[in-house]
């Protein structure tokens, strides 16, 4: 797979996000994403506004489904979505349905590991069931909160290779990583280089960030492609 930078918009206004997207897609962004934060605010209408502006640009719908998973995929399928984002903590079944309408409707699944026990074996089990890629996600309150703690926190790059190695998808990392860790992942076989909250977008006021956005996506961008294709690796025999 080629080395692709996907833009979270995490924001809560559809005009922000069209302009952002905008923004993005000038200094080189390949994919974007409808973040929870925009689809919480302004619904399945979202996802539909920014098909209708950007008609070839792929779009992740992060709905991060944990019940009625074939409605909602199907909801955002039929808004324009080309990927959703299904729990690996929801029921094994709602993970199946949402593999079900997806295949029914024409779109991936996107497996997310945020607070699942074990991620690698969880990676190995949303892939069982069918899912298409691999999302790594240290959740934003978990990091928060044990930051004001002074507790330790993990990155998603503690055990990224574990899981690109245990998976045949792609897998992206999420969480906490600075652009340079970002610009990294796919050196750990993660073609897939998500760039938003914090890096791009503001997480305390879920609006875009300050300062020169634009030319950061851009270098960013540049460096990331420059990864050319990234090979999925062939997933680890387990028990």
């Amino acid at each position: 797979m080629q080395a692709t930078v996907q833009l979270s918009l995490d924001l809560t206004s559809i005009k922000e996000a069209v302009e952002t997207a905008e923004m993005a897609l000038r200094a080189g962004v390949d994919w974007l994403e409808a973040g929870t934060p925009l689809i919480l605010a302004e619904g399945a209408h979202a996802v539909r506004q920014l098909r209708a502006r950007f008609s070839d640009v792929p779009i992740v719908a992060d709905l991060k489904i944990m019940d009625g998973a074939y409605l909602e995929t199907e909801l955002m399928a039929k808004a324009g979505a080309n990927m959703v984002v299904v729990m690996g903590q929801a029921h094994r079944e709602s993970v199946e349905l949402a593999v079900k309408a997806a295949r029914d409707f024409g779109v991936k699944i996107m497996g997310d590991t945020m607070a699942m026990p074990d991620a690698v074996d969880g990676a190995r089990q949303m892939e069982d069931l069918g899912c298409d890629y691999i999302v790594h996600h240290i959740g934003y309150d978990h990091r928060t909160v044990r930051r004001q703690r002074g507790l330790p926190t993990s990155t998603p790059l503690d055990e990224l290779r574990k899981i690109v190695n245990a998976v045949g998808i792609p897998v992206q990392a999420v969480g906490g990583l600075t652009i340079a860790q970002a610009i990294e992942t796919p050196r750990y076989g993660a073609p897939m280089v998500v760039i938003g909250a914090p890096l791009a977008i503001d997480a305390h006021a879920f609006q875009t960030a300050s300062g020169e956005v634009e030319d950061s996506l851009r270098l960013i961008c540049e460096k990331v492609h420059a990864y050319g294709e990234i090979e999925v690796h062939t997933k680890e025999l387990h028990a």
